[in-house]
């Protein structure tokens, strides 16, 4: 299995556009937020102090949950390459077991996902200082790679299971593009979730990714909304966090980090479940 991963990740990387669209969402949604998205941010959040760190680190934990899914997307294209060359008859020709080529991609996607998403949180992580913040602590940093392997595996197991169904590159491109478009609403980038629409604010919450954007929020936003919300009433802070996603409140309940773990850890073993089931029977 290690090798075939090896294989899988030596295709990926020696495809440059592969990488480089992998990232483009996190390119575009970085120039969307210093052209458009910084200022309504800042308008949100008004004249406090950190105003401005609020907004910086608010978008780039938004980005984490972001490059989880579009980079594990990214990855699997060898997948669904594999399959529409044929290759995937040659494998079975092979030694190879049915579940070492199945975990052979997800392996793949797992280690794309991860390095993306370490390289998202630096360039995130310089960007907050060249704009007057600080790096995050130690603790706060491993509590940030904790939520990104969380993250990463709900997003590969859910990617997986969708390019299951793919046996064309050109289908996959398709779906690749969409996905691109809509994940910024569905990590709640874009359009912050309190202004949406109450159905529309329970389908966001339903996306995995966005709870590990929430988790995100929580721990990059700490010292930020410490910081800008001095003073403030515990009930301002509250609604503030509820509209812009750093918390999810369901009715009268408010998820907490145990139930954002869950959901991630439910979401990952369901839809791996049911990639494991689709692919084993695809290359039978």
């Amino acid at each position: 299995m290690v090798s075939f991963t090896e294989r899988n990740l030596k295709v990926f990387f020696r495809d440059h556009l592969s990488v480089f669209f992998s990232l483009l969402s996190v390119f575009i949604t970085i120039g969307l937020y210093v052209l458009f998205l910084g200022n309504m941010m800042q308008n949100n959040v008004g004249q406090a102090p950190g105003a401005r760190l609020v907004a910086d680190t608010w978008i780039m934990a938004g980005l984490l949950a972001m490059v989880s899914v579009t980079a594990t997307m990214g990855a699997l294209g060898t997948m669904v390459e594999d399959r529409s060359r044929k290759l995937l008859r040659d494998f079975r020709a092979s030694p190879l077991k049915r579940s070492t080529l199945v975990g052979g991609y997800v392996l793949c996607a797992l280690v794309v996902g991860l390095v993306l998403s370490l390289i998202t949180f630096a360039l995130g992580q310089l960007y907050i200082v060249a704009y007057g913040g600080q790096f995050l602590s130690l603790t706060n940093s491993f509590r940030v790679l904790a939520i990104m392997v969380l993250t990463v595996t709900s997003s590969a197991a859910m990617m997986i299971f969708m390019v299951s169904f793919f046996s064309s590159t050109n289908a996959y491109g398709a779906a690749a593009s969409v996905l691109g478009a809509l994940i910024g609403f569905l990590t709640g980038i874009y359009v912050p979730i309190g202004v949406l629409p109450t159905g529309v604010q329970y389908a966001v919450k339903l996306f995995p990714a966005s709870h590990g954007a929430a988790l995100f929020r929580q721990v990059m936003m700490e010292d930020a909304l410490a910081q800008a919300f001095a003073g403030a009433p515990a009930s301002v802070v509250a609604e503030f966090k509820r509209g812009m996603g750093v918390v999810f409140a369901y009715g009268d309940f408010t998820a907490g980090t145990a139930t954002h773990i869950a959901f991630l850890l439910g979401s990952a073993i369901f839809f791996f479940a049911l990639a494991t089931w689709n692919l084993t029977r695809k290359v039978r």
